[in-house]
């Protein structure tokens, strides 16, 4: 059973994870459930408490654009990226891969002693 505050540094840590996701995910427009799913297809689990305030948060900053689609018989609303937010995905991509490889070389230290 995961504590309090193993469960805060999970959140930190899920944060910026969740904003590059998301914003590659949305190369493809989906509504908040689909997007759900595809994330956990994937092999990752976010709740719906987490991932729509991200939505607005996301859209806010004016890296996704969102529209109704009422053709169906319930409304969808779709997420879909914004040519600011492949900017800003490029840009954080780049971050978490320098970060990335910083880790895999720290592994490799702390594994050769």
């Amino acid at each position: 059973m995961k504590s309090i505050k193993d469960n805060k540094i999970e959140v930190e840590m899920n944060r910026g994870f969740l904003q590059i996701m998301v914003l590659l995910a949305l190369e493809t427009p989906m509504y908040g459930y689909m997007m759900l799913r595809f994330i956990e297809e994937i092999g990752y689990s976010v709740e719906e408490n987490t991932l729509y305030p991200m939505l607005r948060r996301l859209k806010k900053n004016g890296w996704v654009s969102s529209k109704w689609d009422v053709e169906h018989d319930r409304p969808k609303k779709y997420y879909e990226i914004t040519k600011k937010g492949k900017t800003i995905r490029s840009k954080l991509l780049s971050i978490w891969q320098t970060q990335n490889g910083v880790i895999k070389k720290l592994l490799k230290e702390v594994e050769n002693g």
